[in-house]
Parts: structure tokens; C-alpha cells; sequence
């Protein structure tokens, strides 16, 4: 049976000096989706030549990880660990900021003398109690190292980054079990994966329009299923590009601000002393 559409929610405006951004997840009718927690849709934007490029110099997480999906543009991740790599267009990156990273993601050298489209998004998934304390890492994956699934006589082409859509399986292993990729949908084009009954369904729609449960689904929206049954029906109204996944809810506390999150209030004030102790370098 196809799963029902529980609530649509609309990304907020969130832009910064310079850089258009939309905040999906949270927002003002829902607050996270266990265990999806942060959302951040930046662009499009176009930069002119000699700009400043992406703003997001030195700083630290704890307690969860974020998944990176580079649409147009490029951005360079350097981290704490001694990772860097450049990712481009159809581009991801997975770092497990575990028990505490410093990274960067700013615009290559060459990006912000040439200038050029930008669009870039990044989701954050919790970590459950017992994994917030592991060790930092950090995976970039190219797009052709992406397991690439063909649907729909060619209409549908699915990019999968961890998990297993339409019985394949994607290059990175998940520490909590996420299926994730992101799905290039034509005009007519149909998708319908299954997710497993009670786990949480993870769909945003980046561009484009699409038709689910008799709904229209539109660019910048977040959209929350029931989590009974099993099948998703999606359409395409035009052409369209989603982010899509599901996860087993965590069902924990969660205490968060700012770069951390945790399950206490304890923990996240120790995860600030840790910080300014120099114990995240």
C-alpha cells in the first residue's frame, strides 16, 4: 500500500550577507525528523568574478554528522583530522563529526576569481547516545562513485550514497543504517520506492514539481509521510531533483545549539568546555 502524506512544510527564508539560503529543517511547523535535524538549501546564487565565495571558514560539530550535496559550484572541506577535498558539481561529502571536528567549506581559489553558479545544500543526522563519542571522519565521494539507478525508461535516474534503493546498494556504509540519495526526475517521470514500515522518510524537493497522495509537491518544500505502509508514488510535474532517503527514528533526547548536538544539557556544555579546551584539534 502507498504511503500518505502527513503535513508539507515550507523551508524558511534564512539568507546571509551575499549568499541566498533556505532553512528546510527546522522550521516554523516542524522541528526535526528523527533522526533528520538541519536542512540548509544555499542558492541559487550566481557570483560575479573575484567574489568572496562560500562564508563558512573554521568551525566545530559534535554529536551527529552532515551529508553535503554539491548541485552547482564547488566547495573545499578541510577538517581537524587533516582531510581536504574539493567536491563539484554532483559531488557529496559525508563527514561523522562523532565526538568533535573543526572543518571549513569555502569556494575554491579558482571558483571565486571565475565566479559562476552556486547551489549547495546540507543535511545533518543525528548520532544515537552510544555512537556521539566516536571518532571524527570524513568521505568524499565523486559523482560517478555514486551507485547510479536508471528508472522509468530513463526518466528517473536515482543517486545513491548509502543504503539500498531498488536492490542495489551505495558506496558508503552508514553507522546508523540511512538510505540517502539524491534523484533527477523528468517531466512524466515516475518513482516509487519502498521504504520499510516505522522508519522515517526523508524527502525534499530541491527543484521542480511533483504529485505524491493526490498533493502537489513544489520546490523548498520538506514533506512528511505517515510511516505506515510501505510504497512511495511519486510524478513528476516538470522536470524536478529531490533529495530522498529514510532512517530509523532514534526515539532519544536531543538537546541542541549552535554546532553541537547532544542528549543532555550536561553533555552539550561539555561539548562547549571541550571545545574551548582545544580538545576538538
Amino acid at each position: 500500500m502507498k504511503k500518505s502524506i502527513k503535513k508539507i512544510h515550507n523551508a524558511l527564508e534564512a539568507h546571509m550577507p551575499g549568499l541566498s539560503t533556505w532553512q528546510a529543517l527546522p522550521n516554523r511547523t516542524i522541528e526535526y525528523l528523527d533522526p533528520f535535524i538541519l536542512l540548509n538549501h544555499h542558492g541559487p546564487e550566481t557570483y560575479s568574478a573575484n567574489n568572496n565565495g562560500l562564508p563558512f571558514g573554521p568551525h566545530p560539530h559534535r554529536g551527529f554528522e552532515t551529508l553535503t550535496f554539491v548541485f552547482d559550484g564547488d566547495i573545499v572541506h578541510e577538517d581537524s583530522t587533516g582531510q581536504r577535498h574539493v567536491s563539484e558539481a554532483g559531488d557529496v561529502q559525508w563527514m561523522t563529526a562523532g565526538k568533535g571536528i573543526i572543518h571549513s567549506e569555502v569556494s575554491s581559489e579558482n571558483f571565486k576569481k571565475e565566479g559562476g553558479d552556486l547551489e549547495i545544500l546540507q543535511l545533518w543526522m543525528n548520532l544515537p547516545g552510544r555512537l556521539k563519542m566516536t571518532p571524527p571522519a570524513y568521505k568524499g565521494y565523486k559523482a560517478e562513485e555514486l551507485t547510479q539507478i536508471s528508472l522509468d525508461d530513463g526518466k528517473v535516474r536515482a543517486h545513491l550514497i548509502s543504503g539500498e534503493l531498488m536492490g542495489q546498494k551505495g558506496p558508503h556504509e552508514s553507522l546508523t543504517d540511512l538510505t540517502l540519495s539524491y534523484v533527477h526526475l523528468q517531466k512524466g517521470g515516475m518513482f516509487a520506492p519502498e521504504v520499510p514500515v516505522g522508519r522515517t522518510v526523508f524527502l525534499y524537493i530541491v527543484r521542480g514539481s511533483l504529485s505524491a497522495d493526490g498533493q502537489s509537491l513544489n520546490a523548498r518544500q520538506v514533506v512528511e509521510f505517515e510511516r505506515e505502509n510501505e510504497t512511495i508514488a511519486l510524478e513528476a510535474n516538470e522536470n524536478a531533483l529531490i533529495l530522498f532517503g529514510h532512517g530509523k527514528p532514534l526515539n532519544e533526547p536531543k538537546v541542541a545549539q549552535g554546532p553541537f548536538v547532544m542528549n543532555t544539557v550536561g553533555e552539550l556544555k561539555q561539548a562547549f568546555l571541550d571545545y574551548q579546551a582545544g580538545k576538538f584539534a
